[in-house]
């Protein structure tokens, strides 16, 4: 078994020459704020990106079916979201190398083939569900998707050839912080403070019960929002980014402030749904989509509600696309032992640009399949990633108690495994249900 050498180094120093800060600070406070905005990216960029076009459809549709019943499931994975993703950074720091890369060396060529095609195949799907996203929204603007699904495709492609990974990262981070017009949007549609505040921190069954919908929209939440896509990205960026063990703490922020974006955010959208609930806009889990849904409020609550979720929606498809496709690029250069990274220019690393190229040119192109069932499709994407994800976290949590490859220090603490296994016991639970629910369709009530 392959093993690899770490050494402990030097924090980012904004003070360094070498570095593009022409900043001289003198104060410690001053000096980590600085070091903290060289690291911050990676754990927010995954975060953000993972209330992507799918998350949109997922969230929006449970509020719009049960209200705000399901509020808090989104508080139980708040935890969840930073303990799996604080376990990628750190082997991202201690490794310098991407998840994909990692399971190869350590688990063997079986393995790594088993989760890489795992990979992009989900990623891929999923890649769909963003474009599908886009077209939905565009239909509701008025607007062709024969037009728009194309430019969006171009423009993705567009943000990621500079062989720039500071300048990628920096227009990135600005899309994430468009995601705080979610809670403006939330604010506006009137939620009923005293059940939101209940549903948050009381579990509870929506009235129907335990249904087969109920299910099959749990399974799909936990699916949006912790997907196998997020290890693989974060991690690879983090390594792209050379970050080091000194910057462990700040990742960790980073990692935290992005799980608590992602987890309010997602709330927001849940609650926008609500309100559709709430002024009994008919729904059907068939036929549903938010961009028809933002329409609806839109006679409700004016005609600018209806375009910032529309636009809210493309926002989202973007992020999520943009880091879906670079995962599956990072995992397929590591693998394949490319040169890849978004400090190389597309003449350095034509492998791993053509893999992300060729992700977005053929999920667009078969977004626009005339009459496809792009709600359907997005929907049951997220549940597919909610019964992939538990073997992705198997392979982490492994890795992650490899004192060979991280040492004591940074390799998990008991308490760790404990959460983890938890985690991952749910997930398989999860997952098992959603088989059962499959097979024997009566199990459960409609």
């Amino acid at each position: 078994m392959n093993t690899l050498e770490s050494t402990p180094q030097e924090p980012l120093d904004p003070r360094n020459e070498t570095q593009p800060v022409g900043i001289t600070v003198r104060k410690p406070w001053q000096r980590n704020v600085l070091t903290f905005l060289l690291v911050v990216g990676p754990g927010l960029i995954v975060m953000a990106a993972d209330n992507d076009a799918g998350a949109v459809s997922t969230y929006t549709q449970a509020g719009a079916q049960y209200g705000t019943h399901l509020l808090w499931l989104l508080i139980l994975l708040l935890p969840t979201c930073y303990f799996i993703q604080e376990m990628v950074a750190r082997l991202g720091i201690a490794t310098g190398q991407g998840h994909a890369a990692m399971i190869y060396q350590r688990f063997g060529k079986w393995w790594g083939v088993f989760s890489l095609v795992d990979l992009l195949v989900l990623n891929f799907l999923t890649l769909v569900t963003e474009f599908a996203g886009v077209s939905l929204a565009a239909s509701q603007m008025g607007l062709s998707p024969l037009l728009v699904v194309p430019l969006a495709a171009l423009a993705l492609m567009a943000l990621v050839t500079t062989g720039s990974y500071r300048r990628w990262e920096r227009i990135t981070i600005t899309l994430c912080l468009l995601n705080l017009t979610w809670l403006v949007l939330a604010f506006t549609s009137h939620p009923n403070g005293g059940e939101v505040l209940h549903n948050l921190v009381v579990p509870n069954i929506p009235g129907g019960g335990l249904t087969s919908g109920l299910i099959f929209t749990v399974i799909a939440i936990v699916g949006t929002t912790i997907a196998p896509w997020q290890l693989f990205f974060q991690q690879s960026t983090v390594a792209d980014k050379k970050l080091r063990f000194a910057d462990l703490k700040f990742a960790r922020l980073d990692t935290f402030l992005g799980a608590c974006l992602t987890i309010t955010v997602a709330g927001c959208m849940m609650l926008i749904g609500d309100a559709a609930f709430r002024h009994h806009i008919p729904f059907s889990a068939d036929t549903f989509d938010p961009a028809t849904m933002a329409v609806s409020l839109g006679h409700i609550f004016g005609p600018w509600f209806k375009t910032g979720i529309l636009l809210l929606m493309v926002d989202a498809a973007i992020l999520g696309a943009t880091a879906i496709s670079l995962s599956s690029a990072y995992a397929y250069g590591e693998v394949r032992g490319w040169s890849h990274g978004l400090q190389k220019s597309v003449k350095d690393a034509p492998g791993f640009y053509g893999t992300y190229i060729a992700c977005v040119a053929l999920a667009a192109a078969l977004v626009l399949v005339p009459r496809a069932p792009l709600q359907l499709i997005i929907v049951s994407v997220q549940v597919l990633a909610g019964v992939m994800l538990p073997s992705a976290i198997v392979f982490l949590q492994l890795l992650l108690n490899d004192r060979e490859l991280l040492g004591a220090q940074f390799a998990n603490k008991p308490w760790n495994n404990v959460v983890n296994w938890i985690i991952i016991t749910v997930l398989f639970v999860l997952s098992l249900v959603l088989a059962l629910q499959v097979i024997t369709p009566t199990l459960f009530p409609k």
